[in-house]
């Protein structure tokens, strides 16, 4: 990692990656939501959101399914595997919530997860928006399909250590964080988390200035993922099936 004294110039970072970053660390603290399924529900709207910003910035507007396979929330699956894997988080949901709460490093590592797939995610988008790989008409099609598998499989191949170790140390740094650790390991048995939206945003915001840092002291990094998906782009990947929005 580059000197963590050098300070990016001026607009090194354009408002778009901003949003992107923004959007990373918001999906990055759905885990502290307490409400089963209702992470998971938030988790899909932000990640949503931050497809729809990245298309509007650019004069798009995408069909719902469109917008779901760009965000990695599509699910093709039949009713009845829907059904099988909502039984199935029910059942693990108690023990999750356990382990969270007594662990505070799965915590971290659930916030990191979800945010190193989204940061990466959202920064290909933007790549591919800046490409012109998709555009008005390309929308309606099979495009946002074939971007979607080529950043599936530019991110399978890179070795993201260096990105999530900096996001670790930016979550066990973050006061909400530790403020429910802290809540959930003193009172087990209290009632849900009264969120403070105001301390909240402020919080989100924090982080992001300081993941906009490490994006610029890691953008040997971000080049090298960008030629990944190029190479996945240009090969004509067939489309897999869309993976849903777990952040795993």
């Amino acid at each position: 990692m580059a000197d963590s004294t050098t300070s990016p110039p001026p607009g090194a970072v354009p408002p778009s990656l901003a949003r992107v970053a923004f959007h990373a660390v918001a999906a990055g603290l759905t885990p502290l939501i307490p409400v089963p399924f209702l992470d998971d529900y938030a988790l899909r709207q932000v990640r949503e959101q931050s497809v729809r910003d990245q298309l509007k910035e650019r004069g798009l507007k995408a069909p719902d399914k469109a917008v779901a396979v760009l965000a990695g929330s599509y699910d093709a699956r039949s009713l009845g595997g829907r059904l099988v894997s909502y039984l199935k988080a029910v059942a693990l949901f108690p023990v999750r919530k356990v382990f969270r709460k007594v662990f505070f490093i799965l915590w971290v590592k659930d916030c990191v997860d979800l945010t190193s797939v989204c940061l990466h995610h959202g920064y290909l988008l933007h790549h591919a928006l800046q490409r012109g790989d998709l555009d008005a008409e390309s929308l309606q099609g099979d495009a946002p399909q074939k971007v979607q598998a080529a950043i599936v499989a530019a991110c399978a191949e890179m070795d993201a250590r260096p990105i999530n170790q900096a996001l670790r140390r930016l979550f066990r740094s973050s006061r909400v964080l530790m403020a429910e650790a802290t809540r959930a390991f003193l009172n087990p048995q209290g009632g849900p988390r009264v969120p403070d939206p105001k301390g909240e945003s402020a919080e989100v915001k924090s982080l992001t200035d300081r993941l906009l840092q490490e994006l610029w002291e890691e953008r040997g990094y971000f080049t090298a993922l960008e030629a990944h998906y190029d190479k996945h782009l240009k090969s004509g990947l067939a489309p897999s099936e869309p993976r849903a929005a777990t952040g795993t």
